[in-house]
């Protein structure tokens, strides 16, 4: 175990890569290896997990709440559209060189598990434990765009299993064009209403009014520019086909109802890593972490204390 006594709780920023990046500590005395939570999105940030399940984990182990650049509350690059995994890995770990961590534990979900992936693969020696929640599945060879056909598939049902109304011929009409579907998808989200969304990304209604307060109550918005930059980038290698070279061990978490990346893209994630569990939460969607906060708080602490006694 890796302790971290010169942790002090509370805020910062910190100069990274020319950007000020804001973090958030909590549970430094606990002096565990710490907990560095990522963002989804791409664009989002930790607002809403840290005033969730956060409080949850802090009790037991370090965590640090972290924004991505140009997320939340860290500024805005000087480029707006200078975003791409190579540069989000690099600020990640000069952030844990500037808080001299040796090793960290990640917990990324949705765009911050692929994000989490990336980082452990590319510094897998400074990676303890790996959970992610329902990550996105990055770039594909040769594809201009975030969304893959597969990831497509799975969201196009998944609208057409919520929408309702006049959304639901909307969404209707669209799949019945003969657009590609990565195109297809970008219109219906470009369509669908946030009583769509809600129910597409929560199981639970009253967890989804409970992510839309904080998000309110946040007063953070989601720019777009980092979303905008990475659907213009491509990979060489697929992210699933480089998982098999990461030996750190993970939890993949994933709801039964998720149908934004789905139970089947985590399953095949967790059989790429040579060292991982696939965890699903039956009464959740896309956010476990708000819909089963007692079973996903108590899964994280015993997936971390393994490290501690091993």
């Amino acid at each position: 175990m890796t302790t971290t006594p010169q942790l002090i709780n509370g805020e910062g920023r910190v100069e990274v890569n020319g950007v000020a990046h804001w973090y958030k500590i909590a549970g430094a005395e606990h002096a565990t290896t710490p907990l560095i939570i990522l963002h989804g999105g791409p664009g989002g940030h930790v607002y809403n997990f840290e005033h969730t399940i956060g409080p949850q984990l802090e009790r037991f182990t370090t965590v640090i709440y972290y924004e991505q650049r140009g997320c939340g509350r860290s500024d805005q690059p000087p480029d707006p559209y200078t975003y791409s995994i190579e540069m989000l890995v690099a600020d990640l770990d000069e952030l844990r060189q500037a808080l001299g961590l040796d090793r960290i534990n990640l917990l990324g979900f949705s765009f911050g598990g692929e994000l989490a992936l990336e980082y452990a693969l590319a510094h897998p020696d400074r990676v303890e434990r790996l959970i992610v929640q329902a990550p996105t599945l990055g770039r594909r060879v040769g594809a201009a765009g975030l969304w893959d056909e597969r990831t497509a598939c799975v969201q196009l049902y998944g609208f057409q299993q919520v929408a309702y109304g006049e959304v639901a011929r909307v969404v209707r009409d669209i799949l019945n064009t003969n657009d590609p579907l990565t195109t297809r998808l970008d219109q219906v989200w470009q369509n669908v209403d946030t009583e769509t969304v809600d129910r597409f990304l929560f199981h639970n209604h009253p967890a989804a009014k409970l992510n839309r307060r904080l998000w309110s109550e946040s007063g953070l918005i989601n720019t777009g520019y980092m979303l905008a930059a990475l659907t213009q980038q491509t990979a060489d290698v697929p992210l699933l086909d480089r998982l098999a070279a990461l030996p750190v061990p993970a939890l993949v978490m994933v709801g039964l109802y998720d149908r934004n990346t789905g139970v089947e893209a985590c399953r095949d994630v967790t059989t790429r890593l040579p060292a991982a569990r696939l965890s699903v939460f039956e009464h959740s969607a896309h956010f476990p972490d708000m819909e089963e906060p007692d079973r996903y708080a108590a899964l994280v602490r015993a997936f971390l204390a393994e490290s501690a006694a091993s």
